[in-house]
């Protein structure tokens, strides 16, 4: 068996999400409890009284405090992927899987990250559609037609016939439209606050930049897939010029999946909330079993799958 783990992104959150991981492991609270935050974690993630958890700098703070603390369980039970990836957010828990942040680290950078969004998507009227049905050329070719209005790019190549497009709302709709025309089969408007992974977001990316700086970056000890990329990096390629170009461009997560089975993936372990990532894997790499997990109970039970198929 080849494993890689990869870890969900935005939009997955909900309120409870690794609640029950928290009670039962200390290995997952000492991940989960690692980082100097200025709001109660604990009451974000698990109750979320406020309703703030879907506002981006909550959300991926929480968010990849859970999948720290989900790494830190596997590791305690001796699951050695070959290979880890993410989807946008889920990048930096990767990164911390493979030991180039501690988790305190990855946690406090995506606070950093996601304030640094927020601000760069302050005042702008924006918006992201995605788009069901319509290949990657003819969606292109409607968003350059479409930039005539106002930026607009794909900024999610998720899996065949699922692409999502973003940037100001009205070369968004006017985009969509055009994709309509092209022969799409859907254009579903998305909730979110922000322009992410297009050129608006080049304040984050700037923000960003001066932040790593300051940063330590630990050595890669298992290949990281990135997003900007759809594969693992090059020896000349830097991993702050990497993340700092991902939050302002394209998510190459069909790519990257496409690259996991070149590589001779034929597990995937899906680090949760949801289980999105899964739907994605199973329309590109049909072939390839992939499991979501997002409790105790559900890693116990595919750790004893794994065991009884040996």
């Amino acid at each position: 068996m080849k494993l890689a783990v990869l870890y969900a992104g935005q939009g997955a959150q909900h309120p409870g999400m690794g609640k029950e991981f928290y009670e039962a492991s200390p290995a997952f609270r000492a991940a989960f409890d690692s980082a100097a935050l200025d709001f109660d974690l604990h009451r974000v993630c698990f109750e979320d009284p406020d309703g703030v958890l879907n506002q981006t700098e909550y959300t991926q703070p929480c968010m990849v405090a859970f999948a720290c603390g989900v790494t830190a369980v596997l590791a305690e039970k001796g699951v050695k992927p070959a290979y880890l990836a993410g989807l946008s957010l889920g990048e930096y828990s990767a990164l911390q899987a493979a030991g180039v942040f501690t988790a305190k680290q990855a946690i406090e950078l995506t606070a950093f990250r996601g304030k640094a969004m927020a601000e760069a998507a302050k005042g702008l009227d924006c918006g992201m559609t995605a788009v069901l049905g319509l290949d990657r050329e003819k969606l292109s070719a409607c968003c350059e037609q479409a930039a005539e209005t106002g930026c607009v790019q794909i900024c999610n190549y998720n899996c065949p016939g699922q692409l999502v497009i973003g940037g100001e709302k009205a070369a968004v709709e006017q985009a969509a439209a055009l994709a309509k025309e092209a022969g799409a089969r859907r254009c579903i408007p998305l909730k979110v606050s922000g322009p992410f992974h297009t050129k608006l977001m080049a304040p984050a990316g700037d923000a960003l930049a001066q932040r790593f700086a300051g940063e330590n970056f630990g050595t890669m000890e298992t290949p990281v897939l990135f997003n900007c990329l759809g594969h693992e990096k090059a020896e000349t390629d830097s991993i702050p010029q990497l993340l700092v170009k991902q939050v302002q461009s394209s998510v190459y997560m069909e790519d990257t999946l496409r690259r996991l089975g070149e590589l001779g993936v034929d597990h995937i372990l899906e680090v949760g909330p949801g289980n999105a990532l899964s739907g994605f894997v199973k329309k590109t790499l049909p072939g390839v079993v992939c499991t979501a997990v997002e409790t105790p109970e559900q890693l116990d039970a595919v750790l004893t799958a794994w065991k009884d198929a040996e």
